[in-house]
């Protein structure tokens, strides 16, 4: 899934730019998903603090709140992965950006031909976060791109003969076995029980008494038993 995350305060610009990444991503086998905004208000920074995979911010520096570089710091510091795509019609404040010391992808003006400059950089942002380690698969036409790390754990699905991937801010029910995970998923995942596999990398605390499993984001599983390695994971005693 990849997550556009748009920021103009002009609506006749957000709607230009929802039509150039509707168009690019007509093209693609990928799952996107778009956020408009007029403005880097509190709404905003929601968005920018939720833990969603695969964010592209293409953001205008002038707006009636903040700065574009002020929030693009605010995004650095929280986000080393996100890409940050500025379009602009002031030129001018190009080279006060590059002195910023953020890391963006582009800088775009508006009044340059920006269309086809804004496709070739998405296409650049894509390119560079597919290249992340992420568990890569095809399910009913649809290419899933799941970077590791967001994945708590994969577990057998009860009412199919599907799974349920789960991840902090969402989960997602294919039509795959366990066993197709098994061999795409890289050693930080472990079988924990005959229904689930887990990252133990997530995991914070095992309660062997339990049988409960925390991850460091709160969330609990049962879904462990002793015929599996589960001294692999954190053990609280």
């Amino acid at each position: 899934m990849i997550n556009f995350i748009i920021c103009d305060d002009i609506l006749e610009m957000r709607n230009n730019i929802l039509n150039v990444v509707a168009t690019f991503m007509m093209s693609k086998e990928l799952e996107y998903k778009t956020y408009l905004y007029s403005d880097y208000d509190e709404e905003f920074m929601k968005i920018v603090n939720q833990k969603l995979p695969f964010k592209i911010y293409i953001l205008d520096i002038e707006a009636p709140t903040r700065t574009g570089i002020d929030v693009a710091r605010i995004i650095r510091y929280k986000d080393e992965d996100s890409a940050i795509i500025f379009l602009t019609g002031h030129e001018e404040l190009g080279p006060k950006l590059l002195s910023k010391d953020i890391t963006f992808l582009a800088f775009i003006n508006k009044f340059d031909d920006y269309e086809s400059r804004l496709q070739c950089n998405i296409a650049k942002a894509i390119s560079a976060l597919e290249k992340r380690k992420c568990l890569r698969f095809e399910d009913c036409s649809t290419f899933y791109a799941i970077p590791y790390h967001d994945i708590l754990y994969i577990e057998k699905d009860s009412m199919s003969r599907g799974t349920i991937i789960v991840m902090e801010y969402n989960e997602f029910k294919v039509h795959k076995s366990l066993s197709f995970f098994r061999g795409l998923l890289d050693d930080r995942f472990i079988q924990t029980h005959r229904a689930c596999i887990m990252n133990k990398e997530r995991v914070m605390s095992v309660n062997k008494k339990e049988h409960l499993v925390t991850f460091d984001n709160g969330m609990k599983s049962d879904l462990i038993s002793t015929r599996f390695k589960i001294e692999e994971l954190v053990v609280e005693v």
